[in-house]
């Protein structure tokens, strides 16, 4: 998540998920998820199907995670899970297995109510409900803000920060745990990270591209042999006004869903790019009446 900037350059057809003759991003508005609020950053559950989302105001204040559940008749009306806390939360991201959820919150805690966003984590219990948050150790967590959690295949764990020590005031920075179960922390230096600001990074599946958000737009960066390389600007020569935030992959990596500042009365509306083999995806939120029977088994 991030505070409202205006100009940001949106997401264009240019990314390489599609291709350049087949126009693949299209609005995604499902009953009970799309509002006149700000909706984005949108998590589906690997376990139950739930879609884990975020809403807040048309001029994006008052982040909240909500939770909405498959149904015969499609998503049921979102309510807050059973995990949340005192302030505002965003960022939901889960594991590959559905596990563990990580987010950001400024809750209170030993009850002090925290000024700054931090990373968390909620973890599943066997029965499938949600133990209690704890919030991530330091030097993950800082005295400065701390955004969009996300674990990469290979052990990484990426997340934007505005800490000291960056290029700008908000930087992509990684985690990586040690044998003593402490963490090494790094920025990712100037081929990622600039003087103005980078704030969320997305891994892709299968780890080769990490896509960024930035202060001018949509970023893109492919890994090889010698680590990340210079990131290049996503939408040239397509883009429009607004802002573009809470970017998610397919599991297959195919596809993206992500959120647009549309600038209209129902600003904050969720957008999906496709590839040009038409993945059907996000899913639409229905079950069959036999599904949902085996479901509550």
């Amino acid at each position: 998540m991030k505070t409202p900037l205006a100009g940001l350059v949106l997401l264009s057809l240019a990314l390489p998920l599609a291709t350049a003759d087949t126009p693949r991003i299209v609005p995604w508005k499902p009953h009970n998820i799309s509002s006149p609020q700000f909706e984005s950053h949108a998590a589906f559950d690997p376990v139950t199907g739930d879609l884990y989302f975020v809403r807040s105001s048309p001029q994006f204040r008052g982040w909240r995670i909500l939770v909405s559940r498959p149904t015969t008749q499609g998503w049921s009306e979102p309510e807050a899970p059973s995990f949340a806390g005192d302030g505002v939360e965003a960022d939901p991201f889960f594991t590959a297995d559905g596990r563990t959820l990580y987010f950001i919150s400024n809750r209170s805690t030993d009850g002090v109510h925290r000024k700054d966003l931090d990373l968390w984590r909620v973890d599943r219990n066997a029965d499938g409900t949600w133990q209690q948050p704890t919030r991530l150790p330091e030097p993950l967590n800082s005295t400065s803000t701390e955004w969009f959690p996300r674990p990469a295949p290979d052990g990484w764990f990426y997340f934007g920060s505005n800490r000291p020590g960056g290029f700008g005031g908000n930087d992509i920075w990684r985690g990586h745990p040690q044998p003593d179960g402490h963490w090494v922390v790094e920025n990712l230096g100037a081929a990622i990270n600039s003087a103005a600001d980078e704030f969320e990074p997305l891994p892709s599946p299968d780890g080769s591209r990490l896509i960024i958000m930035a202060a001018d737009g949509l970023y893109q960066s492919r890994r090889d042999a010698r680590g990340w390389r210079p990131k290049e600007k996503l939408g040239d020569g397509a883009n429009a006004d607004g802002m573009e935030v809470g970017a998610v992959f397919s599991p297959s990596g195919r596809s993206l869903l992500f959120s647009r500042d549309t600038g209209a009365a129902d600003s904050g509306e969720f957008f999906v790019l496709h590839e040009s083999d038409g993945e059907s995806w996000p899913p639409s939120g229905r079950i069959s009446d036999s599904a949902k029977r085996a479901a509550q088994r």
